[in-house]
């Protein structure tokens, strides 16, 4: 019997962290943003994630968050 859920399977309501490698952090990012996130604000809401403390992390990889595009892009 195939179960069907009404909200996503308990394995996806899993809280993932985000990965350390800049170029993985970027991709993983952009793949959210480009897939359902208005901007990044919106994004980290989804994450549980503070906005600021992102906005660091990204600097100090050297990467930003172009909202034009709703981008994370090399510095």
């Amino acid at each position: 019997m195939q179960r069907i859920y009404k909200t996503a399977p308990p394995c996806y309501n899993i809280r993932m962290e985000l990965p350390n490698d800049p170029v993985m952090l970027m991709s993983y990012l952009n793949t959210k943003l480009r897939d359902g996130a208005d901007d990044l604000s919106d994004l980290c809401d989804a994450l549980d994630t503070d906005e600021e403390t992102l906005l660091l992390r990204l600097k100090n990889a050297g990467l930003c968050y172009e909202k034009g595009s709703n981008r994370v892009e090399f510095l």
